[in-house]
């Protein structure tokens, strides 16, 4: 069995889309640039670009707003990252059940429920090292 680890919309402005579901969910905020790379980069004499990537960090789990430019019909705008320890055997056991697999990557595999909606299988252990 696994557990939400992100909800990720796939968007245009993260950035802007972050600072508005952080103010309208209840102990929502923006997580934070690291300090030490935006030192790092005023020292150089350059400002921060804005991220391809920004979470929002609260009671439940994060939400994700990654940078996708224009829209794909093969991909959901919006989808659940589900962190399990047996990544290998969840995917084989919702194969037979109807889901598809997409891709399979190092630590993580992206698949399609029957329906046709996409969401990604993530090793347990890459959600603790975030």
């Amino acid at each position: 069995m696994g557990k939400i680890h992100e909800i990720v919309f796939d968007c245009e402005k993260p950035a802007t889309l972050a600072a508005f579901w952080a103010s309208l969910l209840d102990g929502y905020s923006v997580r934070g640039t690291d300090p030490l790379t935006l030192a790092a980069l005023s020292d150089l004499g350059l400002q921060p670009v804005p991220e391809p990537t920004v979470v929002i960090d609260g009671p439940g789990p994060s939400i994700c707003f990654q940078n996708i430019d224009g829209r794909r019909p093969d991909n959901n705008r919006v989808h659940f990252d589900i962190a399990v320890d047996d990544r290998a055997g969840l995917v084989a056991r919702l194969t037979e059940t109807g889901a598809e697999t997409v891709r399979v990557l190092p630590t993580y595999t992206v698949m399609r429920d029957p329906e046709g909606n996409q969401f990604v299988i993530v090793d347990t252990a890459v959600e603790l090292a975030a």
